[in-house]
């Protein structure tokens, strides 16, 4: 049996903008299914549209339309394998919805193979009523995982800013939402801006940069009990917090010296360690996930590139060359990839370099995409980029770009996304 916990987060004030994700057609390539209205289903989560567009979100999946669905079978033996196969559907779920108790519910839900007429996966799931939406996510998750063979992320989180016009002033929020962006809550309100933020290994911390005091200053939120911690707030630059693979260490850009430098400091102590040493702006380090190198931007070599350090040799190494403009680099989970900003001719698309061998792909169109992150599973990056109307959004991607979708807010501008590990 599945549990669920629930990080309680400690909302700040009242959300002023709600995020929703735009989906866009389905690619070609993408698996057709069948993702029947969940039987007893009459509470206000219509489960059957959670499932669907989070599976639609992966680019990996097409959804037959509501009045596509033509038979409504309840059990296997009602299933009619053939008409499935004229409406073009690989794979069929037919799930359901029983109360348990006062505020308690278990879904039940099926999976079948249309071309194999055989059920291939049934799931039984005890969820509380407001965790409804989170039984949603969880039954796309298994179903994802079924198919593909690769882990679902429809039950993680994403952290993103926000800024809002409110009057004269600006209202930044960091916000942390479900993987399809629902449920958003913010973590801080501030009218200086909020950047960078940054997940831990476990999902239960967030650091980010404040100018709530007038100078940056780097924080740590706990998303369980609403505290902070104040982390570094020297004279000049703190900036691009980033959690080590252990948890125990933030990568962290500071001036104190009188130049932007890279840091690790020790979460517990405050302890600093000076990674690097040049007269140039080096900044935005990430981790390696085996967290045996760090690559962080620096323009050393005339304009901004990727560098990467050993952390036990110290030797540093440059790993990026086209374009004019090479920053912002964000490792996959498996470390496979790196995913970075490449400017060339004011035009700041989204590259994706394969580790293995050195290539590089072209996964965005720009002009004025940044801030990657990808999803736990591999398989998505999602990025900040700005619409016709000049409005900051955020696109979500497979990773050879053929599939996109939109997350934009009702009112104002979203930015610096950062995505979740698998909370567990």
């Amino acid at each position: 049996m599945k549990k669920f916990t629930v990080l309680l987060l400690f909302v700040s004030s009242l959300l002023h903008a709600e995020a929703t994700f735009i989906i866009n057609k389905s690619n070609a390539s993408a698996i057709p299914i069948a993702i029947l209205p969940f039987i007893n289903n009459t509470q206000v989560t219509n489960l059957a549209k959670v499932v669907s567009d989070d599976l639609m979100l992966s680019g990996q999946f097409k959804a037959l339309d509501r009045d596509q669905l033509i038979e409504r079978p309840k059990y296997a033996n009602q299933i009619k394998y053939s008409t499935w196969r004229l409406l073009g559907a690989d794979y069929l779920t037919i799930g359901s919805v029983k109360s348990s108790g006062p505020g308690r519910y278990e879904l039940y839900v099926k999976l079948f193979s249309v071309v194999d007429q055989k059920q291939i996966l049934a799931l039984t799931l005890p969820v509380l009523a407001g965790d409804l939406r989170s039984g949603g996510h969880y039954v796309a998750d298994k179903i994802y995982e079924k198919i593909t063979g690769i882990k679902g992320i429809f039950s993680t989180k994403i952290a993103y800013v926000t800024a809002t016009k409110l009057k004269e002033d600006i209202e930044y929020q960091l916000l942390v939402a479900d993987a399809d962006g629902k449920n958003a809550q913010a973590l801080v309100t501030s009218k200086q801006p909020l950047l960078s933020p940054s997940w831990s290994p476990r999902g239960d911390k967030l650091a980010y940069v404040s100018f709530e005091k007038g100078n940056s200053a780097i924080y740590i939120q706990d998303l369980s009990t609403g505290g902070r911690e104040l982390m570094s707030s020297f004279k000049g630059i703190n900036s691009g917090p980033a959690f080590s693979p252990d948890g125990k260490k933030l990568a962290i850009t500071l001036s104190k010296s009188g130049n932007a430098e890279v840091y690790l400091m020790d979460v517990y102590t405050k302890a600093l360690q000076k990674i690097s040493n040049s007269w140039a702006i080096d900044t935005e380090a990430t981790w390696s996930p085996d967290g045996k190198s760090i690559v962080f931007t620096s323009d050393r070599g005339g304009r901004p590139n990727l560098y990467q350090v050993d952390l036990e040799t110290m030797d540093s190494k440059r790993i990026t060359y086209e374009g004019d403009y090479n920053a912002g680099a964000n490792f996959s989970p498996d470390g496979q990839y790196i995913c970075f900003v490449q400017g060339n001719k004011n035009n700041y698309r989204i590259i994706l370099r394969h580790n293995e061998s050195e290539t590089e792909q072209q996964i965005s169109n720009g002009p004025l995409d940044e801030s990657p992150t990808f999803a736990p599973n591999n398989k998505m990056i999602l990025y900040a980029t700005k619409n016709i109307k000049g409005q900051g959004i955020l696109i979500l991607t497979s990773l050879d770009g053929s599939t996109k979708n939109q997350l934009v807010v009702s009112n104002g501008h979203i930015k610096d996304p950062a995505w979740s590990p698998v909370i567990k």
